[in-house]
């Protein structure tokens, strides 16, 4: 009887130890399942600023791309605005030449430079006989019509304009 007893005693004390142990056990699995939140938690916290920031720097790097091939063409636009003045002058040179091979040398040159503009998308614009359109021309005086004419048709150009594209 006093073996059965120890026995008993000795499983009580097996049996609160094991218990004890898997209140430890369970408070130690609580406070490993919290540390593995929380870390996965900050795994998706950065995660997110990561994907933040590539997509910031991809903005950004499309933006000064951008930025950088506007500038390209807006610089190409001012050299090619600058020529027009040559343009025009050499077509002055022409009507007031009197020598057949400089008027011929002058047109040679004039239609190189009719190609290289042709070749950047620009083109002359003239309204001579069209009628008046202000989003195209600017009048500087109007003229009485003669008999017959239709009313705000254009007649003289006095400065060519050009337009690139549509």
């Amino acid at each position: 009887m006093e073996e059965n007893m120890q026995t008993e005693t000795v499983e009580q004390e097996n049996c609160c130890a094991e218990q004890a142990e898997k209140k430890t056990n369970k408070k130690c699995n609580k406070k490993a399942q919290e540390q593995i939140d929380k870390a996965l938690a900050e795994a998706e916290e950065s995660k997110r600023k990561w994907y933040a920031v590539t997509a910031e720097y991809e903005n950004y790097r499309r933006r000064t791309q951008n930025q950088s091939a506007q500038r390209y063409q807006e610089g190409r636009n001012d050299v090619i605005a600058s020529l027009f003045p040559i343009g025009d002058n050499l077509e002055r040179a022409m009507l007031s030449c009197q020598d057949e091979n400089t008027k011929q040398g002058l047109d040679m040159v004039l239609k190189t430079f009719k190609k290289v503009l042709e070749s950047e998308g620009v083109e002359e614009i003239d309204p001579t006989g069209q009628p008046f359109d202000a989003n195209v021309a600017e009048a500087i005086m109007a003229m009485p019509c003669a008999e017959g004419e239709e009313s705000g048709i254009v007649k003289q150009v006095y400065v060519k304009g050009y337009k690139k594209g549509e």
